[in-house]
């Protein structure tokens, strides 16, 4: 299993005889003063806790020192893995530590930090976190070889075998390339598209020597483009993924202890779902093969 390394990448106000306390009525005018009181103490509070935010965010030095203790802890705990597997473990959990604090503090998400993320939890055996972060990885990188080899064995190893509906697979058939590319790469293709269908329609109106068919190709290209990153939004906002964490989940057909289970078995961790509903501390989930359960919140994680 390789542990790559990361890539890191003046308002004037003009105040006039309204704000002096009385008007040209002789009436105070505290009504009006106080709104704009209130209006700049919220904007230095505002200018406050950005400013203390910015002071926390850690600096390029500290997440490099992060990510090497990571790095060697990781090793250590691969060293250690024969002998002592307490100390492995506790060497593993200290790397993803390390690790999700560059991604919490230091505002960096890239699919080979996940993916190193994803790869400490899975050698403590926590498949639910090894997942999560593998999923997460698989937005930024999904056609990397390393990723997809560890992730399909990750999943391999799940107690519940739980196939993705008929729909589905016609839909990642046919549509390979929203679910083949990362969208960084459909935004660059939509990007050029959208460059080149304005370039060429300009030269085409001016001087007629660009054929139709680039425009209409460039135009086509760029459409499907953007229609998948809009479908991805979408996704994201209304249905965003989640995998199991705890070790056994009794799913419900409410959202509460006292509605009778959905299924006759639980579910277990490694199960990945779509987000329906977050109500009372539960989610209403559907899985991979259409079927729908509450399950309480503390027992997944949001990709």
């Amino acid at each position: 299993m390789r542990f790559f390394h990361l890539i890191i990448r003046n308002t004037q106000v003009a105040v006039g005889d309204q704000f002096t306390g009385t008007n040209r009525t002789g009436r105070s005018d505290c009504k009006y003063l106080i709104p704009v009181i209130l209006s700049v103490l919220i904007i230095l509070m505002a200018g406050s806790a950005a400013t203390a935010a910015a002071a926390e965010q850690l600096n390029r030095s500290q997440v490099h020192d992060l990510f090497s203790e990571a790095k060697s802890l990781f090793r250590q705990a691969e060293k250690a893995a024969a002998t002592d597997p307490e100390a492995a473990r506790s060497f593993y959990r200290q790397s993803a530590m390390r690790l999700e604090r560059i991604v919490s503090a230091g505002g960096i998400e890239n699919g080979k930090l996940f993916y190193n993320i994803g790869n400490a939890y899975f050698r403590m055996e926590d498949l639910g976190r090894a997942i999560l972060n593998y999923r997460r990885a698989a937005q930024f990188i999904p056609n990397d070889p390393n990723l997809k080899q560890n992730f399909a064995y990750a999943r391999s190893q799940r107690v519940d075998r739980i196939e993705d509906t008929q729909k589905t697979r016609m839909f990642r058939m046919l549509l390979f390339w929203h679910y083949d590319f990362s969208s960084t790469t459909r935004s660059v293709i939509f990007a050029v598209c959208y460059a080149l269908f304005w370039a060429a329609l300009l030269v085409r109106i001016y001087f007629r020597k660009v054929p139709a068919g680039l425009i209409a190709g460039a135009a086509f290209v760029g459409i499907l483009c953007f229609g998948s990153l809009a479908a991805d939004y979408l996704r994201q906002e209304r249905n965003p993924g989640g995998v199991l964490l705890a070790d056994e989940v009794t799913a419900r057909k409410g959202d509460g202890i006292t509605y009778q289970p959905s299924f006759k078995d639980p579910l277990h961790e490694g199960t990945e779902f779509l987000l329906i509903e977050k109500r009372n501390g539960w989610y209403h989930i559907r899985l991979n093969d259409g079927r729908k359960c509450w399950i309480p919140e503390n027992t997944a994680g949001m990709e």
